[in-house]
Protein backbone atom coordinates (compact mmCIF):
# COMPACT_ATOMS: atom_id res chain seq x y z
CA UNK A 1 0.00 0.00 0.00
CA UNK A 2 1.95 3.51 -0.82
CA UNK A 3 2.35 5.62 1.94
CA UNK A 4 2.55 9.33 1.25
CA UNK A 5 3.98 11.73 3.96
CA UNK A 6 2.86 15.48 3.25
CA UNK A 7 5.08 18.40 5.08
CA UNK A 8 6.67 21.96 5.39
CA UNK A 9 2.96 22.64 6.22
CA UNK A 10 0.10 23.74 8.44
CA UNK A 11 -2.30 21.36 8.72
CA UNK A 12 -5.37 22.20 9.88
CA UNK A 13 -7.33 18.75 11.04
CA UNK A 14 -11.02 20.60 11.64
CA UNK A 15 -10.35 19.69 15.43
CA UNK A 16 -9.00 21.20 18.21
CA UNK A 17 -5.11 21.76 18.56
CA UNK A 18 -3.65 19.53 20.85
CA UNK A 19 -3.15 21.56 24.28
CA UNK A 20 0.41 19.23 24.75
CA UNK A 21 1.93 21.31 21.81
CA UNK A 22 0.03 24.35 21.51
CA UNK A 23 1.20 24.59 17.99
CA UNK A 24 -0.54 23.08 14.74
CA UNK A 25 0.84 20.23 13.25
CA UNK A 26 2.87 20.44 10.17
CA UNK A 27 3.00 16.93 8.55
CA UNK A 28 0.00 14.50 7.43
CA UNK A 29 0.77 11.41 5.74
CA UNK A 30 -1.43 9.00 4.02
CA UNK A 31 -2.18 5.56 3.14
CA UNK A 32 -4.88 3.67 1.07
CA UNK A 33 -6.68 6.67 0.89
CA UNK A 34 -6.72 7.65 4.31
CA UNK A 35 -5.11 9.49 7.63
CA UNK A 36 -2.02 7.29 8.84
CA UNK A 37 -0.77 9.88 10.98
CA UNK A 38 -0.45 13.53 12.07
CA UNK A 39 2.25 15.76 13.17
CA UNK A 40 5.32 14.30 14.65
CA UNK A 41 4.23 10.75 13.28
CA UNK A 42 4.15 11.82 9.94
CA UNK A 43 7.48 13.04 9.95
CA UNK A 44 8.43 10.25 11.33
CA UNK A 45 7.00 7.90 8.45
CA UNK A 46 8.70 10.05 5.96
CA UNK A 47 12.08 8.02 4.96
CA UNK A 48 9.78 5.13 4.29
CA UNK A 49 7.40 6.71 2.24
CA UNK A 50 6.92 5.81 -1.39
CA UNK A 51 6.29 9.73 -2.12
CA UNK A 52 6.77 12.66 -0.14
CA UNK A 53 5.11 16.17 -0.67
CA UNK A 54 6.94 19.88 0.24
CA UNK A 55 3.71 21.92 0.52
CA UNK A 56 6.17 25.17 0.88
CA UNK A 57 4.41 26.17 3.97
CA UNK A 58 0.86 26.11 2.54
CA UNK A 59 -1.81 24.72 4.52
CA UNK A 60 -3.46 21.26 4.40
CA UNK A 61 -7.17 20.63 5.23
CA UNK A 62 -9.60 18.40 5.02
CA UNK A 63 -11.15 18.93 1.56
CA UNK A 64 -14.02 21.14 0.83
CA UNK A 65 -17.63 19.99 -0.11
CA UNK A 66 -20.92 21.44 -1.51
CA UNK A 67 -23.79 20.70 0.24
CA UNK A 68 -26.26 22.26 -2.74
CA UNK A 69 -25.61 22.17 -6.39
CA UNK A 70 -26.39 21.65 -9.82
CA UNK A 71 -23.44 20.27 -11.87
CA UNK A 72 -25.01 19.22 -15.04
CA UNK A 73 -26.84 22.70 -15.60
CA UNK A 74 -23.39 24.70 -14.57
CA UNK A 75 -21.70 22.37 -17.41
CA UNK A 76 -24.72 22.73 -19.80
CA UNK A 77 -24.04 26.70 -19.53
CA UNK A 78 -20.22 26.11 -20.73
CA UNK A 79 -21.79 24.41 -23.88
CA UNK A 80 -24.31 27.03 -25.11
CA UNK A 81 -23.76 31.44 -25.20
CA UNK A 82 -21.79 32.77 -22.07
CA UNK A 83 -24.53 35.09 -20.94
CA UNK A 84 -22.97 34.92 -17.43
CA UNK A 85 -20.98 37.55 -17.57
CA UNK A 86 -23.25 39.99 -19.34
CA UNK A 87 -23.90 43.71 -17.81
CA UNK A 88 -26.97 44.84 -19.87
CA UNK A 89 -29.60 43.67 -21.78
CA UNK A 90 -27.91 44.96 -25.01
CA UNK A 91 -24.68 42.44 -23.95
CA UNK A 92 -27.16 39.85 -23.22
CA UNK A 93 -28.64 39.91 -27.06
CA UNK A 94 -25.45 40.29 -28.54
CA UNK A 95 -23.85 37.27 -27.35
CA UNK A 96 -26.93 35.29 -28.54
CA UNK A 97 -26.20 36.53 -31.92
CA UNK A 98 -22.60 35.72 -31.56
CA UNK A 99 -23.63 32.12 -30.48
CA UNK A 100 -26.42 32.19 -33.24
CA UNK A 101 -24.04 33.04 -35.87
CA UNK A 102 -21.15 30.39 -34.82
CA UNK A 103 -23.60 27.50 -34.70
CA UNK A 104 -26.26 27.25 -37.64
CA UNK A 105 -26.34 24.00 -36.88
CA UNK A 106 -28.48 24.41 -33.74
CA UNK A 107 -31.96 24.23 -33.82
CA UNK A 108 -32.49 25.47 -30.53
CA UNK A 109 -30.26 28.07 -28.49
CA UNK A 110 -30.47 27.43 -24.69
CA UNK A 111 -28.25 28.74 -22.47
CA UNK A 112 -27.98 30.43 -19.01
CA UNK A 113 -28.06 31.99 -16.60
CA UNK A 114 -28.57 35.59 -17.11
CA UNK A 115 -28.37 38.42 -14.26
CA UNK A 116 -32.36 39.46 -13.42
CA UNK A 117 -31.42 42.75 -12.44
CA UNK A 118 -30.64 43.83 -15.51
CA UNK A 119 -34.15 44.65 -16.45
CA UNK A 120 -37.09 46.30 -14.83
CA UNK A 121 -38.67 43.75 -12.02
CA UNK A 122 -36.88 41.24 -13.61
CA UNK A 123 -39.00 41.14 -16.99
CA UNK A 124 -37.44 40.78 -19.91
CA UNK A 125 -39.40 41.01 -23.63
CA UNK A 126 -38.97 37.95 -26.26
CA UNK A 127 -38.78 41.03 -28.64
CA UNK A 128 -34.81 41.81 -27.52
CA UNK A 129 -34.38 38.52 -28.52
CA UNK A 130 -36.14 38.31 -31.77
CA UNK A 131 -34.02 40.99 -32.81
CA UNK A 132 -31.49 38.67 -33.05
CA UNK A 133 -32.26 35.74 -33.58
CA UNK A 134 -35.89 36.36 -34.94
CA UNK A 135 -36.40 32.22 -36.89
CA UNK A 136 -34.65 29.73 -34.15
CA UNK A 137 -36.02 29.51 -30.71
CA UNK A 138 -34.13 30.71 -27.88
CA UNK A 139 -34.84 30.07 -24.10
CA UNK A 140 -32.41 31.59 -21.52
CA UNK A 141 -32.17 30.16 -17.84
CA UNK A 142 -31.74 32.78 -15.32
CA UNK A 143 -29.63 33.03 -12.50
CA UNK A 144 -31.94 31.70 -9.84
CA UNK A 145 -33.37 28.72 -11.97
CA UNK A 146 -36.86 29.48 -11.49
CA UNK A 147 -36.92 32.24 -14.58
CA UNK A 148 -37.03 31.78 -18.11
CA UNK A 149 -36.44 34.33 -20.90
CA UNK A 150 -37.57 33.24 -24.49
CA UNK A 151 -38.18 34.41 -27.87
CA UNK A 152 -41.09 34.56 -30.09
CA UNK A 153 -40.50 31.46 -31.78
CA UNK A 154 -39.98 29.61 -29.05
CA UNK A 155 -43.40 30.36 -27.45
CA UNK A 156 -44.61 29.73 -30.54
CA UNK A 157 -42.97 25.95 -31.02
CA UNK A 158 -44.30 25.53 -27.27
CA UNK A 159 -48.13 26.09 -28.25
CA UNK A 160 -48.08 28.89 -26.38
CA UNK A 161 -50.27 32.11 -27.22
CA UNK A 162 -52.05 35.37 -25.36
CA UNK A 163 -54.84 32.79 -24.39
CA UNK A 164 -52.59 30.93 -22.17
CA UNK A 165 -53.95 31.18 -18.24
CA UNK A 166 -51.11 31.54 -15.16
CA UNK A 167 -51.73 28.02 -13.03
CA UNK A 168 -50.89 27.22 -9.66
CA UNK A 169 -47.15 26.81 -10.06
CA UNK A 170 -46.84 28.52 -13.42
CA UNK A 171 -46.69 32.42 -14.10
CA UNK A 172 -46.91 33.87 -17.41
CA UNK A 173 -46.01 37.81 -17.39
CA UNK A 174 -47.86 40.23 -19.61
CA UNK A 175 -46.97 43.52 -21.17
CA UNK A 176 -49.78 46.42 -20.66
CA UNK A 177 -51.48 44.92 -23.89
CA UNK A 178 -52.08 41.74 -22.31
CA UNK A 179 -49.28 40.30 -24.77
CA UNK A 180 -47.08 37.59 -23.34
CA UNK A 181 -43.90 39.29 -22.48
CA UNK A 182 -41.35 36.39 -23.14
CA UNK A 183 -40.28 36.35 -19.25
CA UNK A 184 -41.86 32.88 -17.74
CA UNK A 185 -41.98 32.30 -13.94
CA UNK A 186 -41.66 28.42 -12.00
CA UNK A 187 -42.20 24.83 -13.07
CA UNK A 188 -45.29 24.96 -15.92
CA UNK A 189 -44.37 28.19 -16.94
CA UNK A 190 -40.77 27.53 -17.81
CA UNK A 191 -41.75 23.70 -18.60
CA UNK A 192 -43.98 24.79 -20.93
CA UNK A 193 -41.35 26.02 -22.97
CA UNK A 194 -37.87 23.52 -22.07
CA UNK A 195 -40.66 20.64 -22.56
CA UNK A 196 -40.76 21.52 -26.47
CA UNK A 197 -36.90 21.84 -26.93
CA UNK A 198 -35.11 18.66 -27.38
CA UNK A 199 -33.39 17.05 -24.76
CA UNK A 200 -29.37 17.05 -24.10
CA UNK A 201 -27.94 13.57 -25.39
CA UNK A 202 -26.51 11.51 -22.61
CA UNK A 203 -22.74 12.27 -24.63
CA UNK A 204 -23.57 15.88 -23.48
CA UNK A 205 -24.80 15.26 -20.50
CA UNK A 206 -21.42 13.23 -19.62
CA UNK A 207 -19.71 16.31 -21.22
CA UNK A 208 -21.43 18.73 -18.57
CA UNK A 209 -20.83 16.56 -15.53
CA UNK A 210 -16.67 16.10 -16.57
CA UNK A 211 -16.34 19.78 -17.08
CA UNK A 212 -18.72 20.68 -13.90
CA UNK A 213 -17.14 17.92 -12.10
CA UNK A 214 -13.29 19.20 -12.94
CA UNK A 215 -14.03 22.64 -12.16
CA UNK A 216 -15.07 21.72 -8.54
CA UNK A 217 -11.80 19.47 -7.72
CA UNK A 218 -10.12 23.06 -9.12
CA UNK A 219 -11.54 24.58 -6.27
CA UNK A 220 -10.51 22.24 -3.72
CA UNK A 221 -14.27 20.21 -3.38
CA UNK A 222 -14.33 16.18 -3.35
CA UNK A 223 -18.13 15.84 -2.81
CA UNK A 224 -21.04 17.39 -4.06
CA UNK A 225 -24.72 17.34 -3.25
CA UNK A 226 -26.81 17.42 -7.38
CA UNK A 227 -29.70 18.92 -5.48
CA UNK A 228 -31.70 18.46 -8.95
CA UNK A 229 -31.99 15.56 -10.75
CA UNK A 230 -35.03 14.12 -13.49
CA UNK A 231 -35.07 10.63 -14.14
CA UNK A 232 -33.49 10.76 -17.07
CA UNK A 233 -30.12 12.29 -16.20
CA UNK A 234 -29.69 9.52 -14.39
CA UNK A 235 -28.03 7.02 -16.96
CA UNK A 236 -25.72 10.20 -18.08
CA UNK A 237 -24.47 10.00 -14.47
CA UNK A 238 -23.69 6.02 -14.50
CA UNK A 239 -21.81 6.36 -17.75
CA UNK A 240 -19.79 8.93 -16.29
CA UNK A 241 -18.85 7.12 -13.60
CA UNK A 242 -17.95 4.24 -15.53
CA UNK A 243 -15.87 6.68 -17.85
CA UNK A 244 -14.30 7.55 -14.92
CA UNK A 245 -14.85 11.34 -15.76
CA UNK A 246 -16.31 12.27 -12.09
CA UNK A 247 -13.66 14.28 -10.89
CA UNK A 248 -15.56 14.44 -7.51
CA UNK A 249 -17.90 12.09 -5.56
CA UNK A 250 -21.65 12.60 -6.31
CA UNK A 251 -24.54 11.88 -4.53
CA UNK A 252 -28.17 12.66 -6.42
CA UNK A 253 -31.17 13.82 -5.25
CA UNK A 254 -34.25 12.84 -7.48
CA UNK A 255 -36.85 15.30 -7.86
CA UNK A 256 -40.25 14.72 -6.45
CA UNK A 257 -42.87 15.86 -8.81
CA UNK A 258 -46.11 17.09 -6.57
CA UNK A 259 -48.16 16.22 -9.75
CA UNK A 260 -46.84 12.41 -9.88
CA UNK A 261 -44.58 11.70 -7.24
CA UNK A 262 -46.72 8.34 -6.37
CA UNK A 263 -45.65 7.09 -10.21
CA UNK A 264 -42.40 7.99 -9.22
CA UNK A 265 -41.80 5.46 -6.18
CA UNK A 266 -41.19 2.82 -8.42
CA UNK A 267 -38.88 4.91 -10.55
CA UNK A 268 -36.82 6.11 -7.84
CA UNK A 269 -36.44 2.67 -5.99
CA UNK A 270 -35.45 1.14 -9.20
CA UNK A 271 -33.15 4.16 -9.95
CA UNK A 272 -31.27 3.91 -6.79
CA UNK A 273 -30.94 0.23 -6.85
CA UNK A 274 -29.20 0.51 -10.26
CA UNK A 275 -27.10 3.25 -8.83
CA UNK A 276 -26.11 0.45 -5.64
CA UNK A 277 -25.90 -2.60 -7.77
CA UNK A 278 -23.18 -0.58 -9.97
CA UNK A 279 -21.07 -0.04 -6.57
CA UNK A 280 -19.37 3.38 -8.29
CA UNK A 281 -16.94 4.99 -6.02
CA UNK A 282 -18.15 8.14 -6.90
CA UNK A 283 -21.94 8.07 -7.34
CA UNK A 284 -24.73 7.59 -5.00
CA UNK A 285 -27.97 7.97 -4.83
CA UNK A 286 -29.45 8.82 -1.36
CA UNK A 287 -31.28 11.55 -1.42
CA UNK A 288 -35.12 12.97 -2.69
CA UNK A 289 -35.53 16.67 -3.29
CA UNK A 290 -38.80 18.47 -3.15
CA UNK A 291 -39.28 22.13 -3.81
CA UNK A 292 -41.74 23.42 -1.18
CA UNK A 293 -41.86 26.91 -2.45
CA UNK A 294 -40.20 29.30 -5.12
CA UNK A 295 -38.16 32.21 -4.68
CA UNK A 296 -38.95 35.67 -3.09
CA UNK A 297 -37.61 37.88 -6.06
CA UNK A 298 -40.18 36.53 -8.06
CA UNK A 299 -42.66 36.38 -5.32
CA UNK A 300 -43.24 32.96 -5.31
CA UNK A 301 -41.32 31.92 -2.07
CA UNK A 302 -43.93 31.08 0.24
CA UNK A 303 -44.72 33.92 2.81
CA UNK A 304 -46.58 34.05 6.15
CA UNK A 305 -47.85 37.43 5.51
CA UNK A 306 -48.25 39.08 2.20
CA UNK A 307 -45.32 40.77 -0.10
CA UNK A 308 -44.35 44.64 0.58
CA UNK A 309 -44.64 45.45 -2.75
CA UNK A 310 -47.80 43.06 -3.69
CA UNK A 311 -50.26 42.50 -0.73
CA UNK A 312 -52.66 40.74 -3.07
CA UNK A 313 -49.90 37.90 -2.90
CA UNK A 314 -48.19 35.41 -0.55
CA UNK A 315 -46.22 33.42 -2.90
CA UNK A 316 -45.86 30.12 -4.77
CA UNK A 317 -46.55 26.89 -2.43
CA UNK A 318 -45.31 24.31 -4.95
CA UNK A 319 -46.18 21.23 -2.87
CA UNK A 320 -49.87 21.65 -0.70
CA UNK A 321 -49.01 20.98 2.95
CA UNK A 322 -51.12 17.13 3.52
CA UNK A 323 -49.05 15.99 0.15
CA UNK A 324 -46.30 17.02 1.00
CA UNK A 325 -46.18 15.28 4.87
CA UNK A 326 -47.72 11.77 2.92
CA UNK A 327 -45.17 12.13 0.38
CA UNK A 328 -42.01 12.16 2.96
CA UNK A 329 -43.74 9.63 4.05
CA UNK A 330 -43.53 7.40 1.20
CA UNK A 331 -40.74 8.26 0.12
CA UNK A 332 -39.19 7.16 3.56
CA UNK A 333 -40.01 3.76 2.81
CA UNK A 334 -36.81 3.66 0.39
CA UNK A 335 -35.14 5.02 2.63
CA UNK A 336 -34.35 8.31 1.16
CA UNK A 337 -33.18 11.56 2.45
CA UNK A 338 -35.25 14.75 2.20
CA UNK A 339 -33.71 17.65 1.34
CA UNK A 340 -36.28 20.62 0.76
CA UNK A 341 -35.49 24.04 -1.01
CA UNK A 342 -38.04 26.52 1.26
CA UNK A 343 -37.05 29.75 0.93
CA UNK A 344 -40.43 31.76 2.58
CA UNK A 345 -41.27 31.65 6.17
CA UNK A 346 -44.09 29.77 5.21
CA UNK A 347 -43.08 27.28 2.85
CA UNK A 348 -40.27 26.79 5.65
CA UNK A 349 -42.64 25.86 8.25
CA UNK A 350 -44.15 23.85 5.98
CA UNK A 351 -40.98 21.48 5.39
CA UNK A 352 -40.58 21.13 9.11
CA UNK A 353 -43.89 20.36 10.28
CA UNK A 354 -43.75 17.77 7.32
CA UNK A 355 -40.37 16.64 8.98
CA UNK A 356 -41.77 16.41 12.47
CA UNK A 357 -44.70 14.31 10.95
CA UNK A 358 -42.13 12.08 9.76
CA UNK A 359 -40.60 11.36 13.06
CA UNK A 360 -43.78 11.39 14.76
CA UNK A 361 -45.64 8.44 12.51
CA UNK A 362 -42.02 6.63 11.63
CA UNK A 363 -40.20 6.67 14.14
CA UNK A 364 -36.64 8.29 15.00
CA UNK A 365 -33.69 7.18 12.45
CA UNK A 366 -30.42 8.45 11.73
CA UNK A 367 -32.21 10.81 8.24
CA UNK A 368 -30.38 13.91 8.54
CA UNK A 369 -33.16 15.99 6.74
CA UNK A 370 -31.88 18.93 4.97
CA UNK A 371 -33.86 22.20 4.75
CA UNK A 372 -32.30 24.33 2.24
CA UNK A 373 -31.64 27.84 1.37
CA UNK A 374 -33.36 29.30 4.98
CA UNK A 375 -33.88 32.50 3.65
CA UNK A 376 -36.58 33.68 5.83
CA UNK A 377 -37.35 31.68 9.36
CA UNK A 378 -40.07 32.79 11.80
CA UNK A 379 -38.08 33.08 15.06
CA UNK A 380 -40.67 31.06 16.32
CA UNK A 381 -39.54 28.23 13.85
CA UNK A 382 -35.74 28.86 14.35
CA UNK A 383 -34.92 26.38 17.16
CA UNK A 384 -37.21 23.71 15.79
CA UNK A 385 -34.15 23.10 13.60
CA UNK A 386 -31.79 21.70 16.51
CA UNK A 387 -35.06 19.76 17.98
CA UNK A 388 -35.48 18.21 15.18
CA UNK A 389 -32.52 17.48 13.79
CA UNK A 390 -32.64 18.96 10.49
CA UNK A 391 -29.78 20.53 8.68
CA UNK A 392 -29.43 23.67 7.83
CA UNK A 393 -27.84 24.64 4.17
CA UNK A 394 -27.38 27.79 3.55
CA UNK A 395 -25.33 29.29 0.50
CA UNK A 396 -23.06 31.83 2.16
CA UNK A 397 -22.55 34.28 -0.93
CA UNK A 398 -26.45 35.16 -0.91
CA UNK A 399 -25.69 36.39 2.51
CA UNK A 400 -24.82 40.09 1.37
CA UNK A 401 -26.88 43.01 0.17
CA UNK A 402 -25.32 42.74 -3.27
CA UNK A 403 -27.76 44.41 -6.46
CA UNK A 404 -30.06 41.31 -6.67
CA UNK A 405 -30.46 41.95 -2.82
CA UNK A 406 -31.21 45.93 -2.74
CA UNK A 407 -33.10 45.83 -6.08
CA UNK A 408 -35.28 42.85 -6.23
CA UNK A 409 -35.52 41.20 -2.57
CA UNK A 410 -35.82 44.02 -0.30
CA UNK A 411 -38.28 45.88 -2.10
CA UNK A 412 -40.18 42.20 -1.67
CA UNK A 413 -39.82 41.88 1.68
CA UNK A 414 -40.03 45.29 3.08
CA UNK A 415 -37.33 46.95 5.69
CA UNK A 416 -38.65 44.80 8.80
CA UNK A 417 -38.76 41.15 7.03
CA UNK A 418 -35.44 42.12 5.24
CA UNK A 419 -33.40 42.20 8.55
CA UNK A 420 -34.71 38.31 9.35
CA UNK A 421 -33.21 37.23 5.98
CA UNK A 422 -30.32 34.02 6.63
CA UNK A 423 -29.82 33.68 10.29
CA UNK A 424 -26.82 31.67 10.38
CA UNK A 425 -25.48 32.97 13.38
CA UNK A 426 -28.49 32.35 15.26
CA UNK A 427 -29.21 28.74 14.05
CA UNK A 428 -25.85 28.30 14.81
CA UNK A 429 -25.93 29.66 18.32
CA UNK A 430 -29.19 27.25 18.75
CA UNK A 431 -27.00 24.04 18.40
CA UNK A 432 -28.64 23.68 14.68
CA UNK A 433 -26.14 21.69 12.05
CA UNK A 434 -25.39 23.91 9.23
CA UNK A 435 -23.82 22.74 6.17
CA UNK A 436 -22.79 25.49 3.60
CA UNK A 437 -23.51 25.37 -0.31
CA UNK A 438 -23.00 27.45 -3.43
CA UNK A 439 -26.41 26.29 -5.43
CA UNK A 440 -23.88 26.85 -8.53
CA UNK A 441 -24.13 27.77 -11.22
CA UNK A 442 -26.85 30.19 -9.21
CA UNK A 443 -23.57 31.63 -7.49
CA UNK A 444 -20.01 31.13 -7.05
CA UNK A 445 -19.03 27.72 -6.57
CA UNK A 446 -15.45 28.19 -5.05
CA UNK A 447 -15.98 27.65 -1.22
CA UNK A 448 -12.81 30.23 -0.98
CA UNK A 449 -15.24 32.60 -2.46
CA UNK A 450 -18.17 31.86 0.14
CA UNK A 451 -15.59 31.83 3.08
CA UNK A 452 -15.52 35.81 3.54
CA UNK A 453 -19.03 36.61 3.11
CA UNK A 454 -20.07 34.43 5.91
CA UNK A 455 -17.22 36.19 8.33
CA UNK A 456 -18.12 39.89 6.77
CA UNK A 457 -21.50 39.62 5.46
CA UNK A 458 -20.36 42.34 3.14
CA UNK A 459 -19.97 42.63 -0.69
CA UNK A 460 -16.44 42.82 -2.43
CA UNK A 461 -16.50 46.25 -1.65
CA UNK A 462 -16.67 46.30 2.47
CA UNK A 463 -20.26 47.36 1.96
CA UNK A 464 -21.64 47.92 4.10
CA UNK A 465 -19.36 49.01 7.07
CA UNK A 466 -19.39 46.39 9.89
CA UNK A 467 -21.51 43.99 7.90
CA UNK A 468 -24.88 43.58 7.21
CA UNK A 469 -26.92 41.96 10.48
CA UNK A 470 -23.40 41.68 12.02
CA UNK A 471 -25.06 39.22 14.48
CA UNK A 472 -25.32 36.94 12.16
CA UNK A 473 -21.75 37.00 11.31
CA UNK A 474 -19.68 33.55 12.01
CA UNK A 475 -15.62 33.44 12.13
CA UNK A 476 -13.74 31.73 9.72
CA UNK A 477 -12.92 28.84 11.17
CA UNK A 478 -16.38 27.83 11.93
CA UNK A 479 -17.33 28.74 8.53
CA UNK A 480 -14.34 26.56 7.16
CA UNK A 481 -16.26 23.45 9.46
CA UNK A 482 -19.37 24.07 7.66
CA UNK A 483 -17.71 23.48 3.72
CA UNK A 484 -15.96 20.84 6.11
CA UNK A 485 -17.25 18.87 8.49
CA UNK A 486 -20.85 20.41 8.37
CA UNK A 487 -21.22 19.03 4.49
CA UNK A 488 -19.92 15.61 5.56
CA UNK A 489 -23.01 15.37 7.75
CA UNK A 490 -24.82 15.88 5.26
CA UNK A 491 -23.49 13.39 3.62
CA UNK A 492 -23.52 10.74 6.06
CA UNK A 493 -20.03 10.45 5.87
CA UNK A 494 -18.81 10.43 9.54
CA UNK A 495 -15.56 9.55 8.03
CA UNK A 496 -14.63 12.78 6.23
CA UNK A 497 -14.70 16.22 7.33
CA UNK A 498 -11.73 16.27 9.81
CA UNK A 499 -8.23 14.96 9.27
CA UNK A 500 -7.56 12.13 11.93
CA UNK A 501 -5.64 8.75 12.01
CA UNK A 502 -7.84 5.88 10.26
CA UNK A 503 -10.34 9.30 8.05
CA UNK A 504 -10.91 9.34 5.02
CA UNK A 505 -7.69 11.66 3.32
CA UNK A 506 -9.99 13.93 1.39
CA UNK A 507 -7.48 16.66 0.95
CA UNK A 508 -6.93 20.32 -0.12
CA UNK A 509 -3.42 22.51 0.17
CA UNK A 510 -4.08 26.07 0.14
CA UNK A 511 -0.70 28.72 -0.88
CA UNK A 512 -2.07 30.83 2.33
CA UNK A 513 -3.94 29.94 5.25
CA UNK A 514 -7.60 31.22 5.17
CA UNK A 515 -7.08 32.27 8.83
CA UNK A 516 -4.26 34.35 8.36
CA UNK A 517 -5.81 36.85 5.68
CA UNK A 518 -8.12 39.40 5.70
CA UNK A 519 -11.44 38.05 4.95
CA UNK A 520 -11.65 40.05 1.76
CA UNK A 521 -8.56 38.31 0.21
CA UNK A 522 -10.11 35.16 0.90
CA UNK A 523 -11.03 34.10 -2.87
CA UNK A 524 -7.26 35.13 -4.09
CA UNK A 525 -6.01 32.34 -2.29
CA UNK A 526 -4.33 29.75 -4.99
CA UNK A 527 -5.80 26.20 -4.45
CA UNK A 528 -2.77 23.78 -5.41
CA UNK A 529 -3.88 20.58 -5.18
CA UNK A 530 -6.75 18.23 -4.12
CA UNK A 531 -7.32 14.67 -3.26
CA UNK A 532 -10.35 12.32 -3.23
CA UNK A 533 -9.60 9.32 -0.90
CA UNK A 534 -5.58 10.31 -1.29
CA UNK A 535 -5.69 10.33 -4.92
CA UNK A 536 -4.73 13.65 -6.27
CA UNK A 537 -7.74 15.14 -8.66
CA UNK A 538 -6.11 18.52 -9.25
CA UNK A 539 -2.78 20.08 -9.63
CA UNK A 540 -2.45 23.62 -10.16
CA UNK A 541 -0.15 24.85 -13.23
CA UNK A 542 2.67 27.13 -12.52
Amino acid sequence: MPLTVFRHATVWTGLPTPSDTGRPPAALAVRDGRVAAVGAAAEALAGAADEVLDLDGGLLMPAFADGHCHPDQAGFEALGPRIRPCTSVDELVAEVARYAAEHPEADWILGGSYDATLAPDGLFDARWLDAAVPDRPVALRAWDYHTLWCNTEAMRRAGLDDSVKDSERGRFPRRPDGSLMGTLVEWDAVDAVLGAAPAWSRDERVRALAIATRTYAAAGVTWIQDAWVEHEAVDAYLAAARQGVLATRVNLALRADPSRWREQLAEFAADRDRIEAAGLDRLTLRTVKFFVDGIIENRTAALLEPYADDPCTRGMPLWAAAELREALLEFDRLGLQPHLHAIGDAGIRTALDALAHLTEVRGPRDRRPVIAHVQMVDPEDLPRFAELGVIANIEPLWLRPDPVMTDLTMPRLGEARSRRQYPLGSLLRSGARVSFGSDWPVTDHRPLAGLPVAVTRQTPQRRPEGGWLPGERIDIETAMSCYTAGVAHQAMADDRGVLAPGRGADLVWLDRDPRDCDPHDVPRITVRGTWLAGERTHHAHG
